[in-house]
């Protein structure tokens, strides 16, 4: 047997050291590609194939090269076809000139019952007392150049500081690698998957490994796979979270001692049979090394990530039962698409008929929101019971567009052209509608004064036209807007009644279904236990009926999904993202038989959310810059955001619109009903008026009521004129520690849409848009949570500094005249609803 060599703290351990197990048969290989410690680049530098059969085969896979391991009677070692064993052994441990002294046992002589844990760099070991008597230390990884974790009891390797209770990376990696096992049942055509439910493409073992690897820096963590080269399937086990112990809870910042918390165990429904294979489906193939089988291993690996979905939620909650609202199903889902494009073309019919005017912009699905916040109907979309039937919302943004609609003004014409057609509309209307005399009079004379002006003066200047533009306003307005009243509230009434009947037929439809499959409409609500737990993603009470049939391609970087000809699409680094936020948050599909229908249901109510025109919603869904998120959590301790979606989220766990299709993917569903007791949290609304209200009042409740820390760092837009209600209320709140301002045009949001655009398109940034108002960004907190992640001057310095580090790099192409396009282009994807119009 050959001598143990000494090493010091920065040399490399074999990865058979690492676990304990004897030396296997190792060759020279010429690296063909880089690994991530590689760089990527090609070279003759021979590596040993020495890492353990487990790392090898989620390499191979991940690289879409079959393997087959030979076996001989005497313990034979495994052989591979291509020299890639050694690559996640080495990655952390040094160069391979540093792994020319490998120890070599032999398999009669090596002590597998003690593994051997990595020799480190001897960091001040600043372990909580409970990890360090569990077998944690605190080692150093030479190839990414910071610290990580390392258990010599269990050769586990983890980047962030563990948690008792929660890192079972192997438990964890077996149940996903054994639910994913048995492709049979799935089938793939020429055209792309086809799932009936959804078949378990061994594609998605690719990026199962390739997290698990994210997450297991020495690679010790991959589960066994057994020696016939195929996938085996293991008992099953829920992906429910385990209780965590009284022992891992830090200290609150107040020194008060903080109530026992646990990980809820949600009871699921009763097993619903999935429905079966489409006769003449074929079945997926196992990995070659064909070209598109490459292609298909690759789909799940993101090329961009602009979210951390390692970062754990420090939301506290109390325990809750599960929701009441049904579960989400395509053929449902695409009645409820159609019937909302046909109350989007009432709508505009409307307006044009009755008011002569376009629907505002946004003001349907702002009309959605609004309604939203007090409806107490079944649908998760469309309002069916709310009071008062007329929404301020749509009235409003409906008045404010009449007589006509007034936009930004550039030019001299243009501002005296639009000053003729308001007094034309404002006198065509007064004579349409019945007005008092009085009214009539007041319009008719400052009409024919305005006409007068523009025939007289021929030299006025474009602040001229505007200033005469707003005088006529002030003094036709009122009146003009008492003629118009009646005949608007009644665009208002009747869309409301046309969404309620169309709620009545979703609803008929919906329990049509489940009484097809025998799944009744009510279940019995379980007992809940009271108790204090972390956020969990919402839990839905009626069992999901059959999935049918969903086709899924590949275009260039964009993943397409069809249902009965409707097709919805998203790029392939979000698909990636959807897939995680499923296997990290679903608990009642562990063999991803649902997942495909289940995307295709969120695509689908988030397309009809936000309306099919040209950067339509994609203002109602913009989310705040990566930098900015990880400043938040990084300085206040932000782990959570309270208006998102699984497309723009940036944490694992976070409040959306829609419980039903959200839930699958992390959602706790919408923030008006989301109470927490303690946490730090950021808050970017829709930017409708009524919803931010309704948000200022439920977080000030909850301000008021708990003891234990608790921030809120909202993000609206500064309006003046006039102030918003929310702005206001907030400004003047006990609770407002810090009010920042960020001026319009020098920062910037994501795009709702990033889940489907482009980063650049002919030049032109599109994942982000520069705001066009300021944006007030105002703290929240109560005493304890102001002790905890108070907006301190230095905190809040390198908050701006983010902000200006998320900044576009590349600058607008072109004189200043196409700064001024982007900007209105940018203007054209406004949060917010129509204000009063600018003369610049």
């Amino acid at each position: 047997m050959a001598a143990r060599q000494r090493r010091g703290p920065s040399e490399a351990v074999p990865a058979h050291a690492q676990r304990g197990v004897p030396a296997r048969d190792t060759r020279w290989r010429q690296r063909r590609w880089g690994g991530r410690g590689g760089g990527g680049k090609t070279g003759g530098r021979a590596e040993r194939v020495a890492a353990s059969p487990r790392v090898r085969c989620g390499q191979l896979l991940m690289q879409g090269i079959p393997w087959a391991p030979v076996h001989s009677a005497a313990d034979q070692p495994t052989r591979l076809r291509s020299g890639v064993g050694a690559e996640m052994a080495n990655e952390n441990h040094g160069s391979p000139r540093e792994e020319a002294s490998l120890l070599s046992h032999s398999p009669g002589t090596s002590n597998q019952s003690q593994p051997c844990s990595p020799k480190p760099i001897r960091l001040v070991q600043d372990l909580p007392e409970e990890l360090v008597h569990a077998g944690w230390e605190k080692c150093w990884s030479r190839r990414e150049n910071r610290p990580y974790y390392f258990n010599r009891f269990t050769n586990q390797s983890l980047w962030e500081m563990p948690v008792l209770g929660q890192h079972d990376v192997i438990w964890r990696g077996r149940a996903q690698l054994g639910c994913l096992a048995g492709v049979g049942a799935g089938g793939r055509e020429a055209s792309g998957l086809r799932s009936t439910g959804t078949p378990k493409p061994l594609a998605l073992v690719a990026t199962l490994l390739v997290s698990l690897h994210q997450s297991d820096p020495l690679g010790l963590n991959a589960t066994p796979l057994p020696q016939d080269s195929s996938l085996v399937e293991t008992p099953p086990a829920e992906n429910k979270p385990r209780k965590r112990q009284l022992s891992e809870e830090q200290p609150s910042g107040n020194g008060v001692k903080k109530p026992k918390i646990e990980i809820p165990m949600t009871p699921t429904g009763p097993s619903v049979p999935s429905s079966p294979s489409v006769p003449g489906t074929p079945t997926l193939k196992i990995w070659g090394t064909s070209p598109e089988d490459k292609q298909q291993a690759a789909l799940l690996r993101p090329t961009e990530v602009y979210w951390d979905l390692d970062i754990q939620t420090n939301a506290v909650i109390k325990h809750r039962g599960p929701s009441e609202v049904l579960p989400p199903h395509p053929e449902v889902e695409l009645l409820r698409s159609q019937l909302i494009l046909k109350l989007r073309q009432h709508y505009r019919e409307l307006c044009q008929q009755r008011e002569g005017i376009e629907p505002p912009r946004e003001s349907f699905n702002r009309w959605m929101l609004e309604r939203k916040v007090v409806d107490k109907g079944s649908d998760p979309l469309l309002p069916s019971n709310c009071e008062p039937v007329v929404s301020p919302s749509m009235f409003r943004e409906i008045m404010n567009d009449i007589p006509i609609r007034l936009s930004r003004i550039k030019f001299r014409e243009e501002a005296k052209r639009l000053l003729f057609k308001y007094a034309e509309a404002a006198r065509r209307l007064i004579e349409s509608r019945s007005a008092s005399p009085d009214s009539r009079k007041v319009v008719k004379w400052n009409v024919e004064d305005t006409f007068s002006w523009l025939r007289k003066d021929h030299s006025a200047s474009k602040e001229d036209y505007m200033d005469r533009l707003e005088h006529l306003r002030r003094q036709c307005g009122p009146h003009v807007s008492a003629a118009a009243k009646d005949s608007v509230e009644g665009i208002c009434s009747k869309i409301y009644h046309i969404s309620l009947e169309y709620v009545k037929r979703i609803r008929e439809k919906h329990l049509a279904i489940l009484k097809e499959n025998n799944i009744p409409e009510e279940v019995e609500a379980p007992e809940v236990e009271p108790r204090l737990v972390y956020c969990y993603p919402v839990r839905l009470a009626v069992s999901a009926p059959p999935m049918p049939s969903v086709e899924m391609h590949v275009e260039n970087n964009v993943v397409c999904i069809r249902y009965k000809g409707e097709m919805v699409k998203v790029s392939r680094n979000y698909f990636s993202k959807l897939w995680l936020l499923y296997r990290y948050s679903c608990i009642d599909d562990s063999a991803f038989e649902r997942f495909l229908p289940r995307v295709w249901c969120l695509l689908r109510r988030y397309q009809m959310m936000f309306g099919v025109g040209l950067y339509e919603g994609t203002g109602l869904q913009g989310s705040l810059p990566v930098h900015v998120f990880e400043a938040l959590h990084r300085l206040f301790g932000v782990s959570f955001e309270c208006f998102a979606s699984p497309l723009n989220c940036y944490f694992r766990q976070y409040c959306s619109a829609f419980p039903d299709t959200d839930g699958y993917f992390g959602s706790r569903g919408p923030c008006l009903d989301f109470s927490p007791l303690s946490g730090s949290f950021e808050a970017n609304p829709p930017f409708c008026e009524e919803l931010m209200d309704a948000m200022v009042s439920h977080f000030e409740k909850l301000l008021e009521s708990s003891p234990e820390p608790l921030s809120f760092i909202v993000f609206i837009p500064e309006w003046r004129e006039p102030p918003t209600p929310a702005l206001t209320r907030m400004e003047e709140s006990r609770f407002k520690r810090h009010q920042l301002v960020l001026p319009a045009f020098e920062h910037e949001y994501r795009s709702g849409s990033q889940h489907v655009c482009k980063k650049w398109v002919l030049g032109r940034e599109e994942m982000h848009y520069k705001a066009v108002h300021s944006t007030a960004v105002l703290f929240l907190q109560n005493d304890p949570g102001f002790a905890k992640w108070g907006p301190t001057p230095e905190r809040l310095q390198e908050l701006s500094a983010a902000y200006r580090q998320s900044g576009r790099s590349h600058g607008s192409v072109g004189s200043s005249s196409s700064s001024s396009e982007a900007k209105d282009r940018d203007s054209g994807r406004e949060q917010g609803p129509s204000r009063e119009p600018h003369s610049t």
